[in-house]
């Protein structure tokens, strides 16, 4: 007879005991893990996060900052002169003819369908040196530059993709052609789980990466369950995230409570005959949550109670910066309030508002006055509260743009791109890998997009080795590889 069962009630265990007891999302997720305890026990030495580090962490919280439509990398953070000296030649007739593709052509530029891109486009911006590094960054980003002795620009970055399905790639790891993979802050989530039970574990502001590029993967859990994946919601803190609240009138806070109480208990009953649906788990842990953000998320989103100066410092006195300036100054506050994964979009839908193929003077001056100076404002702002130490800020895009002109544009690169770190652990003033003179080809210690992933879970504490999902495997490249040189 089963040690487990009692003689008076052969049809209960413990664990169905417990489960049955149990109170809301806490029953059902008790009964989960004693089913899954229990269960692979006899089957498998694998077990699921604990929602502890494997390892001492360097951070908390990370703001992962993604401009949409490709950057030019060889006027923002990796500026090349040389394109200036040798403007209006072919490649060949440089000294860097041998940066040629290994076909052999005298193309620069990366998507075929574009056509062959032969002259070389002088720079679009001026530039200059800053801080004690030095760190030599284009005008456009003249205020992130004011930062620079806290960033790490890691120069030597490629992709896979050359359109922007790249985007998917960045938050993904993997080929867009693959869409059901987690993406980082889905990854961070389901390792480490929340800080505040009153807010989500991750966070998406501004408008995503259009359907023709990932879309709302770009976002997603995938197989890691949906109760991992981003929360998208508004600056607006009188709507922060639609249908959260019932229309006035509808319900009193009792009533709403006595719905939910009787909505837990039908889900604790659901909850022990499926203890491992992740949907369910999801939708329950939705409705709980959700519950909660009522009073929590428009609180955060009350960004009126901040002092005025912290408000100019983000840019919300002006038109151009006060958008993404309040993205900005959310995702302090969420980080503040415990929310592990805040990740801003600029520029989303469609291919990306940065995919300058034409005019990228215009485009990029006028994209980059919008961001500049919020971004420069959380860095500062985060550095001035001490929150810089346990937050990771990433900023990046899914590829670089071309060396050569694609009219009064420049056409996607990704054969080298840009981006940088700053907080988490992470040594500031470092400039990390090189391209060749021309930006064509990233050239030493290149770098994966995953191994961007690898450094920020590696500061979170986490092993991505460690967190593979029995029956998912991921190719060696997806977990990607520390960059050690840009740690303090």
């Amino acid at each position: 007879m089963d040690p487990r069962r009692h003689p008076d009630c052969p049809g209960i265990t413990r664990r169905s005991f417990l489960a049955d007891t149990g109170m809301g999302f806490t029953g059902l997720a008790l009964g989960a893990m004693l089913f899954r305890d229990g269960a692979r026990a006899e089957t498998s030495a694998w077990q699921p996060p604990t929602g502890a580090p494997h390892f001492t962490p360097r951070a908390k919280s990370v703001i992962w900052i993604f401009l949409c439509g490709g950057v030019s990398h060889v006027e923002s953070f990796d500026v090349k002169p040389e394109l200036t000296r040798y403007a209006g030649r072919s490649i060949s007739e440089t000294p860097y003819a041998g940066v040629l593709s290994t076909e052999g052509k005298d193309v620069i530029g990366a998507n075929p369908a574009h056509g062959n891109r032969k002259v070389i486009m002088p720079l679009q911006t001026g530039y200059k040196a800053y801080g004690e590094s030095g760190l030599v960054v284009g005008d456009w980003f003249k205020n992130i530059g004011g930062c620079a002795d806290d960033l790490a620009v890691v120069r030597s970055l490629w992709t896979i993709h050359n359109d922007h399905g790249a985007q998917l790639t960045w938050q993904t790891g993997r080929h867009p052609r693959e869409l059901e993979h987690p993406t980082l802050g889905a990854w961070m989530a389901y390792g480490l789980g929340t800080l505040n039970e009153n807010l989500p574990e991750y966070v998406v502001l501004g408008v995503p990466t259009g359907d023709c590029c990932g879309g709302a993967f770009t976002y997603g859990a995938a197989y890691l369950g949906p109760e991992n994946g981003g929360v998208r919601l508004g600056t607006d803190p009188k709507n922060p995230l639609p249908f959260i609240r019932p229309p006035d009138g509808a319900l009193t806070t009792e009533e709403q409570t006595a719905n939910l109480s009787l909505l837990g208990r039908l889900n604790r009953l659901a909850g022990i005959d499926y203890p491992d649906d992740q949907n369910l788990r999801a939708r329950i842990k939705s409705y709980e949550l959700a519950f909660q953000m009522q009073t929590s998320i428009p609180e955060t989103m009350q960004l009126d109670r901040e002092p005025e100066h912290i408000r100019r410092m983000y840019g919300l006195d002006q038109d151009a910066t006060k958008a993404f300036g309040e993205q900005c100054l959310v995702a302090r506050r969420l980080v503040e309030r415990g929310v592990r994964f805040v990740q801003l979009f600029h520029g989303g839908g469609g291919g990306g508002a940065w995919d300058a193929h034409g005019d990228i003077k215009n485009n990029h001056t006028s994209l980059s006055a919008q961001v500049d100076q919020p971004v420069a404002g959380l860095l500062k702002d985060l550095k001035q509260r001490g929150l810089l130490d346990d937050t990771l800020v990433v900023f990046g895009t899914e590829f670089g743009r071309s060396p050569g002109a694609e009219g009064t544009g420049r056409d996607h690169h990704p054969q080298a791109f840009s981006a940088w770190m700053a907080g988490g652990g992470i040594k500031g003033g470092v400039q990390y890998g090189k391209t060749d003179e021309l930006g064509f080809h990233a050239a030493d210690d290149r770098r994966y997009v995953t191994d961007i992933h690898a450094t920020v879970l590696h500061q979170l504490g986490l092993d991505p080795r460690r967190l593979e999902v029995p029956g998912r495997k991921r190719l060696d490249v997806d977990h990607g590889n520390v960059i050690r040189g840009i740690l303090a």
